[in-house]
């Protein structure tokens, strides 16, 4: 759980500094760079979706059968509720609290790095990768906080359950983690994230937080093959 924690840390401390020069921002200049992040976001997505090629007509099913699992759940409202809640506590009334809160979550919890440092801390106690997204995670809390606010740095809470139900199970599931697995989880996730950054660059409005079930799939539809093959 170290690499967790070091990661959960991370985003609290970097968006602790956003906050500090939130005010000295322009609005104009806020909106620009995330845009700019947005784009990059894209490009990280797109590296990671690209990993998973070979598997394509798979990454579909679980696309589409994780979105249905994911509207019918409505895994992006009660991401929105939660987050209105936490406003209603924590933020002022009309703040970007919730956004901040749901954009960083999806972003930070997505992604191939969270996915592979998970495993690799539960299966090996190897945290080199958490500790690499921890970095990367802090840096881009630092701009989502500067432009977002405070909501960003309550993420570091998704991101420690998310991430840490990962490594606690990860021993248990080792057996079904096989390479193509692993490959199918990331290129899945890069997906995903290549959605939110278009979401931020664009005026469309992508559910991605309805579609978080597809990233798990893998992982039964190994367990479902192994039964019939």
């Amino acid at each position: 759980m170290l690499g967790t924690i070091v990661n959960a840390v991370a985003i609290v401390a970097g968006g602790a500094v956003g906050l500090l020069i939130k005010g000295g921002l322009p609005e104009k200049v806020s909106q620009s760079i995330m845009q700019g992040v947005g784009l990059c976001i894209i490009l990280i997505g797109m590296s990671g979706a690209l990993e998973g090629t070979q598997y394509l007509m798979e990454i579909i099913f679980f696309i589409v059968i994780g979105t249905v699992i994911g509207e019918i759940v409505d895994i992006e409202k009660r991401l929105e509720k939660l987050g209105d809640h936490l406003q209603a506590k924590y933020a002022s009334e009309g703040s970007t609290f919730s956004k901040g809160f749901v954009t960083a979550s999806l972003l930070y919890c997505v992604g191939a790095m969270a996915i592979m440092g998970a495993l690799e801390s539960g299966l090996n106690g190897n945290h080199e990768i958490l500790f690499a997204k921890s970095i990367l995670d802090g840096i881009i809390s630092i701009i989502f906080a500067s432009t977002l606010g405070v909501g960003v740095i309550f993420s570091a809470v998704s991101v420690f359950i998310y991430q840490g139900t990962i490594t606690l199970a990860a021993g248990g599931l080792k057996q079904l983690l096989t390479d193509p697995v692993v490959v199918q989880m990331s290129a899945t996730g890069g997906l995903l994230i290549l959605g939110l950054g278009i979401s931020m660059v664009g005026n469309v409005k992508l559910k991605i937080g309805n579609m978080l079930p597809s990233v798990l799939l893998p992982i039964f539809y190994a367990l479902i093959k192994g039964l019939f093959i």
